[in-house]
């Protein structure tokens, strides 16, 4: 009986790779059928009302200034209110029919039920929810010699997606609307250094793909997953004086090179009108899934290999800098004023989070 067992698992592998090779061009068939459908029925967003979270900057601003382009009627939310205002000016020259700005913090439900219900009040539906809030982190976790800031990662990339979720689901399920979330390929992907980013990501694709079921598509969910990609807080808008890192910092404020976040954008605003369950960027991040599930040594062996060579000096930093926070510094405030270290974060400073 082993050796049938270690037979076959030696033998599945190989055969689905075959059988998906012969069955490939049928299905990239139909996609591209389903794809043209889709195309030619897009929904006309002129008028329709939709709710940005993390509108601030990066993917969000930039999918803001997208349902612009489509006459939408705009609530763009963040913590940074100043922020908001020049991108809500931005947002109305490109053709936003109005433009709705408010201050709230997604991980609180009492504020998220707060802008949902002032949405309603003002517009009288929602038809787009657009959750695009989310924190990152590169660091080793053995290295990390803190850990009371942890919970921020689950309270950001999960819950502050789920509150404004569960809160607006009523009105979206009224309007057969929709929900985008940005999530990542970390789920399928898992790189080095971001074990508790690509855990919070999983946590978020599994809780929309069982949510898609039980809405039972009265509410559209769109999923969208992305590699490594840049973004214009890269140009260093917000370092703080003495030009301190930070050990995590808000995706859409991370100094990184890649993609081009407006094509992302567009690409996200393009695929939740037409429809689609998910939106890709860029594409070929694909053939990772097929190596996690039909060949997952490949991956490990390739990780230890670039990995094997160099391993950094322990730091909880994006870069060795060590530097503490200041006395008295909040790190949810720190986070919306600029980059600097939580590598020496101590329980007195958890204390004055929120």
């Amino acid at each position: 009986m082993d050796f049938i067992n270690s037979l076959l698992n030696w033998l599945v592998p190989p055969v689905s790779l075959v059988m998906l090779t012969f069955a490939w061009p049928a299905l990239c068939f139909i996609n591209t059928c389903e794809w043209l459908y889709n195309t030619l029925n897009s929904e006309n967003m002129e008028d329709k009302v939709v709710i940005i979270t993390g509108a601030s900057s990066g993917i969000g601003e930039q999918i803001a200034y997208e349902y612009a382009k489509r006459g939408a009627n705009l609530v763009l939310v963040a913590r940074r209110e100043q922020r908001l205002w020049g991108i809500s000016e931005k947002a109305g020259r490109i053709g936003a029919k109005h433009v709705m700005i408010i201050a709230a913090d997604v991980i609180k439900e009492d504020e998220c039920r707060r802008f949902v219900n002032e949405t309603i009040n003002f517009y009288g539906r929602v038809d787009h929810l657009v959750n695009t809030t989310s924190l990152g982190h590169t660091f080793y976790i053995e290295d990390v010699t803190d850990t009371t800031v942890f919970p921020l990662l689950m309270d950001i990339n999960f819950w502050g997606n789920v509150y404004p979720t569960f809160v607006a689901l009523p009105y979206l399920h009224q309007s057969n609307g929709r929900i985008i979330v940005n999530a990542s390929i970390e789920p399928w992907l898992p790189l080095p250094r971001m074990s508790l980013y690509a855990a919070t990501k999983a946590a978020i694709f599994n809780f929309y793909e069982t949510l898609r079921f039980e809405v039972n598509a009265d509410v559209g969910i769109t999923i969208a997953t992305h590699g490594w990609i840049g973004s214009d807080m890269a140009r260093g808008k917000l370092m703080v004086e003495e030009g301190a890192e930070m050990q995590w910092r808000e995706e859409r404020e991370v100094n990184a090179t890649g993609g081009a976040v407006e094509e992302f954008a567009r690409l996200i605003v393009a695929g939740a009108c037409r429809g689609d369950n998910y939106v890709k960027f860029p594409s070929w991040y694909d053939i990772f899934l097929l190596y996690r599930v039909f060949a997952p040594n490949v991956l490990g062996w390739t990780f230890r290999l670039l990995l094997a060579t160099h391993h950094p000096a322990p730091t909880t930093s994006l870069v060795p800098t060590g530097r503490p926070l200041l006395e008295g510094a909040s790190p949810r405030k720190l986070l919306a004023a600029g980059p600097t270290t939580f590598s020496h974060f101590s329980p007195q400073h958890q204390r004055i989070m929120e």
